[in-house]
């Protein structure tokens, strides 16, 4: 449920997580999870299919993207500019940037892009989960991108543990030495609020993780 409270904003859920009042419906789960999966495909695999004009940096008009998913569907006909933001905003895993009239995808895009992300406050170990078969293959080659175009690394243990778990019922954790990779040249950039990208990552900077049950909590 996505609703807006008329004091502390956006929220998703049935009431204000502040005030605790109900406040103004936006839309149900069903069609922020449909209108969800169609900006996703739109602004991160295939603008062309949805006639965005998409900068370099990934961004479209928040209007030509609202004509869009219109245009594939026309129950959602009662969108607007501020259900687009209210998507953005709320969401928990930070997908998505709004920027004046513009939104765009932060991370997942298997186009080409300059995302220009930030650089700086980056911690100094990320994790990128793994699995058997191939733990022992990346551990000597190091990470270079497979179905996306950047290398995507998790913020702690257990949002990589998360995002392995897609994947694999166990998934295998592996540490980067991110702070020494900046130190030699290696670029990485936040993206999502526990995402963060690279182009790769050589093989001396990654070793696998020791578990601590904290992380998982």
């Amino acid at each position: 449920m996505l609703r807006e409270c008329q004091v502390h904003g956006y929220f998703r859920g049935d009431t204000c997580p502040i005030c605790g009042e109900e406040d103004k419906f936006l839309m149900n789960d069903q069609e922020l999870e449909r209108i969800g999966r169609t900006m996703a495909g739109g602004l991160r695999h295939f603008p062309e299919r949805m006639d965005l004009d998409m900068d370099e940096q990934g961004f479209v008009s928040i209007r030509l993207l609202i004509a869009a998913l219109k245009e594939r569907n026309s129950r959602f006909h009662w969108i607007r500019p501020h259900h687009i933001i209210a998507i953005a905003e709320t969401d928990a895993k930070g997908r998505y940037q709004v920027s004046g009239d513009q939104v765009r995808a932060t991370y997942g895009h298997t186009i080409d892009l300059d995302l220009r992300l930030p650089t700086d406050d980056i911690p100094d170990e990320l994790f990128y989960p793994s699995t058997e078969e191939e733990t022992d293959i990346l551990l000597e080659t190091g990470l270079r991108p497979s179905d996306r175009r950047m290398v995507h690394l998790s913020r702690t243990y257990g949002n990589a543990h998360s995002a392995g778990s897609v994947r694999t019922d166990d998934p295998i954790i592996l540490v980067i030495d991110a702070a020494r990779a900046i130190e030699d040249g290696i670029v990485i950039g936040k993206a999502g609020h526990t995402v963060y990208l690279t182009d790769e990552v050589p093989s001396q900077y990654i070793s696998l993780a020791e578990l601590e049950e904290e992380e998982l909590q």
